[in-house]
């Protein structure tokens, strides 16, 4: 098993369980789901998400992902991160964590 996360906003996560599965503003806008492995989250969320305390990090079983998981490469951080390519059944999220 390996385990990825994902962080996002606790409202989003809440969406994401009445409608039975997580679907991120980016899986629209750019065909994934962007996601990260653990030495990497707090980069992700210096990056992305500084000041903001509604946050949540979603651990990821990717043995249990219905949809397709790539590692790819980012020029601008000099690293693979995982991107999930569709909807994150949540069968795959093992816990959720306050961030």
């Amino acid at each position: 098993m390996a385990t990825i996360y994902h962080v996002t906003t606790n409202e989003e996560w809440e969406e994401a369980r009445r409608k039975g599965y997580y679907e991120a503003p980016s899986l629209v806008s750019e065909g994934f789901i962007h996601c990260s492995k653990a030495h990497q989250v707090q980069g992700i969320i210096e990056r992305y998400f500084k000041g903001r305390n509604d946050l949540v990090k979603l651990e990821i079983d990717t043995d249990k992902l219905t949809s397709r998981m790539v590692e790819e490469w980012s020029p601008s951080v000099n690293d693979h991160f995982p991107h999930i390519f569709g909807r994150i059944n949540l069968e795959a999220i093992l816990q959720v964590f306050m961030v």
